[in-house]
């Protein structure tokens, strides 16, 4: 995965998101790494419709959260549309999915709280 730039003190950093290089997680899953603060790791997830994440996502240390923008999410039993905000603690884990597709807007928290 390609690694981000870090907004240092007293920058602004703006970015067009579509022109930042995707990178391929898995069939129909795609991630672009955008720049973030230490200790956040922001991105933007595009997931094509009919798709599940590759694997098993595990938060074993700290959290992440995304924010839908587009398309929906399905988290086992629930839908998350546009505009929802969904955040997972330490000691979770998921594989979102999606029929519709979906684009999100992900936090990963790399520092404890």
């Amino acid at each position: 995965m390609i690694t981000p730039k870090t907004v240092l003190p007293g920058q602004m950093l703006p970015v067009n998101v579509d022109e930042v290089p995707p990178v391929e997680l898995g069939p129909g899953v795609h991630v672009r790494a955008l720049p973030g603060m230490p200790g956040i790791r922001t991105w933007v997830i595009d997931i094509a419709p009919g798709t599940e994440w590759p694997d098993l996502d595990v938060h074993e240390t700290y959290g992440e959260a995304y924010f839908v923008v587009s398309g929906e999410v399905i988290e086992g039993d629930s839908i998350h549309g546009p505009g929802t905000y969904v955040a997972f603690g330490p000691k979770t884990s998921h594989r979102p999915r999606t029929e519709t597709g979906v684009r999100a807007f992900g936090f990963n928290y790399d520092v404890g709280v």
